[in-house]
């Protein structure tokens, strides 16, 4: 019988870079919250953080496909009674783009605390200026 594989320690996690120009919001996000959750190694295991940081960039250059900009929204609320607000993507994109993929990849992570520390390490940019050139990201195509 085999013995089941355990990781002992956490390993050194690795950065990397991700240019969202006119690529798909979803399938970009799809993408990066796999390397989050760490599901592209493969010593993956699913109660643990073995993930690596991402760092997107152009966000604000993101595309989304068929009448979302206009009919999709997305809803925030303030905690107070009747404080629900919403807004449409197409308005939200041209504000704040980074909300936008922050909100797309915060839903395909788990809704625990794995999924708020994996979370915390996707940086998301709006432009393709980024201050995480210290790690050292490598740049990775989606």
């Amino acid at each position: 019988m085999q013995p089941t594989f355990a990781i002992k320690g956490r390993p050194e996690g690795k950065w990397y870079v991700v240019d969202a120009k006119d690529k798909t919001l979803g399938r970009v996000a799809t993408r990066v919250a796999a390397i989050l959750r760490g599901k592209h190694r493969p010593d993956y295991t699913p109660s643990l953080d073995l993930g690596d940081a991402v760092v997107v960039i152009n966000a604000e250059k993101v595309r989304l496909t068929g009448k979302k900009l206009t009919d999709k929204r997305l809803y925030r609320h303030s905690g107070y009674l009747g404080g629900l607000k919403s807004q449409p993507v197409g308005q939200l994109l041209k504000t704040h783009p980074e909300r936008v993929f922050e909100h797309a990849v915060k839903g395909m992570l788990p809704g625990n605390r794995l999924g708020r520390r994996l979370y915390r390490k996707l940086h998301v940019y709006a432009g393709p200026e980024h201050p995480h050139a210290a790690q050292k990201p490598e740049p990775i195509d989606v």
